[in-house]
């Protein structure tokens, strides 16, 4: 999948003008691109059209006019666009209530590296945590987003396209499984095929 471009990036006030428009677009494309493992692990499957908006809205949340600010949010972000038979994920964890989050999240350390998809039963990917993930070792407790990859064969993703998906977390204090819904795994293998 091609990276974002610097010419691709709207300036300020371009990007107000079509931003109404954008957020609805974007808020679309996400509901086929979500998954929920509950109770608090929620998963957003990156691409070029999130990865530039995230672009876009940084900039704005910054008021970013600098080329050099730009640039440098397109390298860091563009490392979430997926490469030909990957997917790549941001996990949120989401505990609404303050002082449960404060008392879960040292629980929930390395969490980030006991995600899988399991494709049939022939195949259990890892999921492979981006170095920003690993901040939570320091700090003694989970980061609450985690930037993941998963790495598929060509085999795993031709039976992906066939044979029931499923994602689970085995931590040692959070184990869930979900079933990857039909048009999550549809929007997903549009993802794993291109270039």
């Amino acid at each position: 999948m091609r990276k974002v471009t610097k010419e691709e990036i709207l300036n300020l006030y371009e990007y107000e003008k079509v931003r109404p428009q954008k957020v609805q677009e974007i808020i679309q494309l996400k509901k086929n691109r979500r998954v929920f493992i509950e109770p608090w692990v929620h998963l957003v499957f990156e691409n070029r059209e999130t990865v530039w908006f995230q672009v876009q809205e940084m900039i704005r949340a910054e008021r970013m006019v600098k080329e050099e600010e730009i640039e440098q949010e397109l390298e860091v972000y563009n490392e979430l666009i997926p490469d030909k038979n990957e997917l790549s994920l941001t996990m949120f964890i989401e505990i609404p209530e303050a002082s449960e989050r404060k008392r879960l999240l040292p629980q929930l350390v390395g969490i980030h590296d006991h995600l899988y998809l399991h494709i049939g039963g022939k195949h259990t990917v890892r999921a492979v945590a981006d170095e920003r993930s690993r901040e939570d070792y320091e700090y003694g407790k989970a980061a609450v987003v985690h930037f993941l990859k998963l790495k598929l064969t060509e085999q795993q993703v031709e039976d992906f396209s066939r044979e029931q998906v499923r994602i689970e977390i085995n931590h040692p204090n959070y184990k869930a499984m979900t079933i990857l819904p039909e048009e999550v795994r549809a929007e997903l293998l549009k993802d794993l095929s291109s270039e």
